[in-house]
């Protein structure tokens, strides 16, 4: 079986965030694809496999180490550079559309000398809650100082568009880099949605360069995900809390940086729509990605 690796959210080859995309999934059982995630021991891999609902192009499957997930933000991304890499999106198309877990998913393409140059991914409207864990011991469980986190005067706060996060904004980049998450408490922090997986976004809106927006880490333990160098399910999110909170404009473009106190810079683009100063109507993810390697598996993975 054919396997290729992608780094996603980046321009560069060894920055970003790990993929494995099983272009050919035909056959597997989920067992054997969950089998095969944790063997690569990236954060997620995908499986391509026919579409199974109309007006779909594909069905993907995504799965981290400890589970399956609805969708994902750099599994979709550096997907779809992959199809294109693989000629299954032809050259110059203008979307394509993923059957995932959380229904029907589309990627708008932007093609440059034949080949794809940037791809942004749909993500669903928003949905805000507050946190079932109290404030004080999702600050504990991602090891912040609770004076960084007052010092914002903002809220914790669960946002997913399609996965939940909870998200704890802090007064500076250092603070975001000091973050030392205790994974026992982390793994007891509990999602305001139902069958949630608990994901702890650390950010901060501090000035870094010119044209970023916020600066991040985040920490999925319960997921086997110790750190996740750029997670466009969550930034999507990020960009609503950015808005609502009036620390980004009611409209256009921003850039997070995450994954840089990994040593593995990610660069995530976050494009939020509204109709005026009512709700978002739009969320999307944008971004690049290169491949990395590619590889068989000759070994069988255990059926169910």
């Amino acid at each position: 079986m054919r396997y290729f690796t992608y780094d996603v959210f980046t321009d560069r080859a060894f920055e970003g965030n790990q993929l494995a995309v099983f272009p050919d999934a035909r056959g597997l059982t989920a067992q054997q694809m969950q089998t095969l995630t944790r063997e690569m021991s990236y954060s997620e891999s995908t499986f391509i496999l026919p579409a199974e609902a109309p007006g779909t192009d594909i069905r993907m499957r995504i799965f981290t180490p400890g589970s399956e997930l609805p969708m994902a933000g750099h599994p979709t991304i550096g997907s779809t550079f992959a199809l294109a890499d693989e000629g299954v999106i032809a050259s110059g198309r203008d979307k394509f559309v993923f059957g995932l877990g959380v229904g029907p998913t589309t990627v708008e393409l932007t093609w440059a000398e034949g080949a794809l140059a940037f791809a942004w991914m749909d993500q669903k409207i928003p949905e805000f809650r507050e946190p079932a864990s109290p404030r004080a011991d999702i600050i504990r469980a991602a090891g912040i100082d609770p004076a960084a986190v007052d010092q914002t005067k903002l809220p914790v706060e669960e946002i997913s568009c399609g996965n939940p996060f909870i998200f704890v904004p802090v007064a500076t980049r250092a603070a975001v880099d000091a973050a030392e998450p205790d994974p026992s408490v982390m793994k007891r922090v509990k999602s305001a949605f139902p069958g949630g997986h608990v994901g702890v976004f650390v950010f901060s809106t501090e000035p870094v360069d010119h044209d970023v927006t916020a600066y991040a880490r985040m920490f999925a333990h319960g997921q086997g995900v110790a750190e996740d160098p750029a997670t466009g399910s969550a930034n999507g999110p990020l960009g609503c809390y950015l808005v609502k909170h009036k620390l980004a404009p009611a409209t256009g473009d921003m850039i997070c940086r995450q994954g840089v106190a990994m040593g593995r810079p990610s660069r995530l683009h976050i494009r939020i729509t509204r109709a005026g100063d009512r709700a978002i109507t739009r969320v999307q993810v944008g971004g690049k990605a290169v491949r990395v390697a590619e590889g068989n598996i000759v070994a069988t993975a255990p059926r169910e």
